[in-house]
């Protein structure tokens, strides 16, 4: 080392974890490792939630307030497609937007989240909904699989932080997914619990970065099985044995007489959403 030369200083704890944050800042990176900009953002043309333009969303949603799931769908895909997607766990509210956009816009892209713990039942209904709507369901995969995943983190990381393994195994994979789009259906119920309930009709998805349409956010769960009893769209036959909500195989058990149909969800966690939806 020369005379004039400072000599190298040893960064603290603090200071180094900063110093990373900033360099993923620099590279357009969050703390997480997600780009600070995604979703419709990167999309051709690009959609930006100005307030102009989230001004423009909440009166949209409104005027749809009462409007049915159909027509709601129909309106999304007049005003996104062909950037207009959907990303489906299967559940009963899935499989009937599934039906909906069948008879719709039977072109909308279909994809789901195989983190590798989906129940086996659930994973058969792609192979139903190809077979009743000729609508192949794309699988989004991690970048790694269970198996190396679990030898990385020494086990099941959904036993000891199941908030981390959603995110590696299904919000990661999300970000990534919806990239480019400008929308894309939700099937959540606001009657399905506090998280959901002021879910609007229309709204800009500040997690991942895109307009949200929820067509059967002011729908009962009555109304969902009326219409999958009456139309005889498939479903997950878990739902007949007392899994009101099936999510991955390790973090779903079935509910009791009384329990909230979300109860079945992360069980004995203080989590009752995997972070898509809230």
């Amino acid at each position: 080392m020369s005379p004039d030369s400072e000599p190298s200083k040893t960064l603290s704890v603090e200071e180094s974890a900063g110093a990373a944050l900033a360099a993923q800042k620099a590279m357009g990176l969050d703390k997480e490792g997600i780009p600070l900009v995604g979703g419709a953002r990167v999309a051709d043309p690009p959609l930006e939630p100005t307030p102009e333009f989230l001004a423009e969303l909440q009166r949209e949603s409104e005027a749809l307030e009462n409007e049915t799931p159909q027509a709601i769908l129909k309106w999304a895909v007049d005003r996104y497609a062909p950037k207009f997607t959907m990303a489906t766990a299967f559940g009963p509210e899935g499989m009937t937007i599934i039906h909906m956009l069948a008879e719709i816009a039977p072109e909308t892209p279909i994809f789901n989240l195989e983190t590798g713990y989906q129940f086996e039942e659930t994973m058969q209904l792609r192979e139903r909904v190809r077979e009743r709507y000729g609508v192949t369901v794309e699988y989004k995969y991690p970048k790694m699989s269970v198996e190396e995943f679990e030898k990385e983190n020494g086990g099941p990381v959904y036993l000891t932080d199941p908030n981390r393994c959603c995110f590696e195994r299904k919000l990661r994979v999300l970000h990534e997914a919806a990239r480019g789009w400008h929308a894309w259906a939700s099937a959540i119920r606001r009657d399905q619990s506090e998280d959901r309930a002021k879910a609007p009709i229309v709204g800009w998805d500040k997690k991942f970065q895109l307009v949200k349409i929820s067509p059967l956010a002011n729908w009962t769960k009555q109304q969902v099985w009326s219409l999958i009893m009456k139309e005889e769209i498939p479903y997950n036959p878990l739902h007949d044995r007392g899994y009101p909500s099936i999510g991955c195989q390790p973090c779903t058990r079935s509910v009791m007489a009384g329990e909230d149909e979300r109860a079945g969800r992360w069980s004995g966690f203080q989590k009752t959403e995997c972070g898509l939806h809230n």
